[in-house]
């Protein structure tokens, strides 16, 4: 067997884990090589296949039939706590729904599921943390839409990093900077910023992007328009 062979062999199984001797064997057949394929199997990379598929691998796989949600805690200026949720599309990074609540209920969440996606568009997957507020009302309403419920695994919240980092951007562009007066004061900054972000904001991980893509345009004078009270602004040339 030729040493240059055998590197091939390796090569490729190195480069396709999820395949065995008989797609390699085909392979090289299609490349002119012609060997056995017990041949294959002695030379193919020993340990190269992980136990199952690894999160990372899923999240990327299967990102545009993915959605997450999660909730954070909001305090008012009367000392209350109000809960946010938000339901993000992770194919690109899309805020599909908001809501406020003092009392998130599992029925309550359940709604806001149906509330996010019309029954034609519900994502395949959505992922959530453990908390017991997605109870089984919540559970059963995903199992009747068709959704694969994933919930992450315990104290592994980067599991779920995607919606944590818009969290995170709430916090910092718009709920750090503001007093929360009530929940529909909380409700009406929470869409704002909704529209902020999908519509204007820019993204590292969409190539600077927006989740709803923005034109090119390269004429025209470039005027600022105010954004979530004049906190942040977006750019157009008019």
């Amino acid at each position: 067997m030729p040493a240059n062979v055998r590197r091939l062999i390796r090569e490729i199984s190195v480069a396709n884990p999820l395949w065995g001797a008989p797609r390699i064997h085909g392979e090289l057949l299609k490349l002119g090589i012609d060997v056995s394929q017990s041949t294959v199997a002695k030379y193919m990379a020993r340990g190269r296949r992980p136990p199952s598929q690894g999160w990372h691998t899923f999240l990327r796989n299967h990102a545009d039939g993915i959605a997450a949600v999660d909730l954070f805690v909001v305090p008012t200026i009367g000392f209350k706590l109000l809960f946010g949720l938000v339901i993000l599309g992770h194919e690109r990074r899309r805020i599909a729904h908001v809501a406020v609540t003092y009392h998130p209920t599992t029925e309550w969440i359940a709604r806001q599921i149906v509330e996010a996606f019309p029954w034609d568009m519900a994502p395949r997957y959505l992922l959530r943390d453990r908390d017991g507020a997605y109870g089984r009302v919540f559970r059963e309403r995903l199992t009747a839409m068709g959704i694969r419920d994933r919930p992450v695994a315990p104290r592994s919240p980067w599991q779920n990093g995607y919606v944590e980092r818009v969290i995170g951007s709430i916090r910092q562009d718009l709920l750090d900077h503001v007093i929360v007066l009530s929940e529909g004061h909380l409700r009406r900054l929470l869409r704002e910023y909704a529209d902020y972000y999908n519509s204007w904001r820019t993204h590292l991980g969409l190539d600077k992007d927006t989740p709803f893509e923005r034109p090119v345009y390269c004429s025209g004078t470039v005027t600022p328009l105010p954004k979530l009270g004049g906190l942040h602004h977006a750019y157009v040339r008019i």
